[in-house]
């Protein structure tokens, strides 16, 4: 086994594909797990060696032959009611652990989400020893729960596990927020949400590639740390200027938060009762994210990882105005 080679499961999407550029760009040999042979073709023009296979089902132990570090950044986003995400998150991070400790992997990054706190209330400067709500927002929240139990559960076994969790990731290279955003504000389907001005924290891509390295050096086994930018922003701010990247304005509609709950509820509600024949224009998960203050506390990674953002929310949105927002 070579200490320094780096495993990255979902290597093709936002999260993945940068922790993979940063370690190849530092001189690691990286191996990034994708489904299909585009992806992996993508992979190899950075520099990787790509895998094909798929969490859920291939044996992925024999892949990770040679890798001393893994990141686990592979998940299912889907924030519907009534979706797999929930088994896709929590069966997948069971397989891939297992297959870490059977191949010797030394020490084992597991991206997590806020989400695993979202139950629709707000979440003041919330830390790391917040507990899981008892009735968490929907099936992506109880997933990545259930998911980060089972890498702090591999920890307590002895596999070297480390659980990170951003709020909102942005920046170059996004495929996920920035452009919902802009099909929204263009599909005249956006409005603030009771004005929006409630804070929010966020956490851009370079500042969570950061925080993996050092979580993989400086990490304790079985800990979590919350990964943000710095302190928290409103909403309204945040995503105004992040479309502004884009060249797009965002007008004064707003709808009162109890009016977008009753619509979330009733949404999951009808999908439930018509067996997913029918879904609303958002889940309670959805409303969950965006719809009330979210903002962490990070003192426990600035303290024990001694992290500190490398890039500021000025230099970021400076990054996206210049076009460096391509997948490509």
């Amino acid at each position: 086994m070579t200490e320094g080679n780096v495993f990255i499961t979902g290597a093709a999407g936002f999260v993945g594909r940068n922790v993979l550029r940063y370690y190849v760009e530092r001189g690691h040999k990286v191996t990034g797990l994708v489904r299909g042979a585009e992806a992996a073709e993508r992979l190899a023009g950075w520099g990787a060696r790509p895998v094909i296979g798929d969490m859920l089902t291939t044996d992925l132990a024999p892949l990770m032959e040679g890798c001393g570090r893994l990141v686990h950044a592979a998940a299912s986003l889907d924030h519907g009611p009534g979706s797999a995400a929930a088994r896709v998150n929590i069966d997948g991070t069971r397989r891939v652990l297992d297959a870490a400790r059977r191949a010797g992997v030394a020490v084992t990054v597991h991206i997590s989400t806020d989400s695993v706190l979202q139950d629709g209330r707000q979440l003041h400067q919330v830390d790391e020893t917040t507990p899981y709500p008892r009735r968490p927002a929907g099936g992506y929240s109880a997933g990545k729960a259930e998911a980060e139990r089972i890498a702090c559960r591999a920890a307590a076994a002895g596999q070297r596990v480390v659980v990170l969790r951003p709020r909102m990731v942005w920046g170059r290279d996004d495929s996920t927020a920035l452009p919902m955003l802009v099909e929204a504000v263009k599909s005249g389907r956006f409005a603030w949400i009771s004005g929006g001005r409630y804070p929010c924290s966020t956490t851009h891509i370079a500042n969570l590639c950061h925080a993996v390295d050092l979580a993989m050096t400086r990490g304790q086994s079985g800990e979590i740390y919350h990964i943000a930018d710095g302190p928290a922003r409103p909403f309204r701010e945040t995503v105004s200027a992040l479309l502004a990247t884009q060249g797009l304005e965002v007008g004064e509609k707003s709808v009162p938060r109890p009016v977008v709950r009753a619509i979330a509820k009733a949404g999951d509600w009808l999908y439930t009762l018509t067996g997913g024949r029918v879904r609303g224009p958002l889940s309670f998960q959805d409303y969950a994210t965006s719809a009330v203050e979210i903002s962490l506390s990070v003192r426990k990674a600035e303290e024990n990882l001694r992290y500190a953002p490398v890039v500021s929310w000025e230099e970021g949105l400076a990054e996206l105005r210049s076009g460096q927002n391509s997948s490509k």
